[in-house]
């Protein structure tokens, strides 16, 4: 039954996957909670993740990945398979690529529910995140030089208010920054995974009368 709710939820209150375009403009960003902040980029590099959500009996979860430690950039960091659209992409098309280049994820057993709040990240990126359900736990290969860890984060879990805290860093220069994280285990969501997921968890709950019922009943 809460499979049911949780999927249903989903397709009625996401945009429409067909109705995406690449001019649309950010409705969350890593500003949100650093409104003195102010972006340095010009125009925003287009990006879309996935966030594949696996209908088990006993619940639902979501796939996620662990960075690989020797990459560049955000190594180790928690992350939603990913990157950034190639030329004539669409942002389904980028997020259902990067999840079979990154950890081998068949784009056949991906059931596209549509597209959440783009997101506006603090390195110039736009993101639309790409909702995908899969009706069974899914066979994944990390890609080495991508990916370190792939494993499962309970919906509950996530989209739970009681899991959201704002932490902060202060940085060798400048005023200090916040961010969305929630801790899970010994694995720490944050930055830009956890504002996708924050904001994830308003589109689809905010406006209830009893969000943490309707939130209960889905993750069950």
């Amino acid at each position: 039954m809460s499979l049911d709710s949780l999927k249903a939820r989903l397709k009625a209150r996401l945009a429409p996957a067909d109705g995406w375009s690449p001019d649309a403009q950010a409705v969350r960003s890593d500003f949100d909670l650093n409104p003195g902040a102010v972006s340095e980029h010009g125009r925003l590099r287009p990006a879309a993740v996935l966030i594949p959500v696996i209908a088990h009996v006993d619940g639902a979860t979501v796939l996620m990945t662990r960075r690989a430690d020797t990459l560049s950039n955000h190594a180790g960091q928690i992350a939603f398979p990913g990157g950034r659209l190639d030329p004539g992409e669409t942002a389904v098309e980028a997020a259902l690529r990067e999840a079979w280049e990154e950890v081998a994820l068949d784009p056949g057993v991906v059931e596209v529910l549509g597209v959440g709040d783009a997101y506006e990240t603090g390195t110039g990126f736009l993101v639309t995140p790409v909702v995908g359900w899969l009706k069974t736990p899914p066979q994944t290969t990390p890609s080495p030089d991508e990916v370190a860890e792939v494993f499962e984060a309970p919906w509950a879990f996530l989209i739970d208010p009681d899991n959201h805290r704002r932490d902060f860093y202060d940085p060798v220069e400048g005023p200090r920054r916040w961010y969305w994280a929630m801790p899970y285990g010994e694995r720490y969501i944050w930055g830009v995974t956890a504002g996708i997921i924050k904001a994830m968890a308003s589109r689809l709950y905010a406006d209830e009368p009893l969000p943490d019922l309707v939130c209960a009943e889905d993750a069950r």
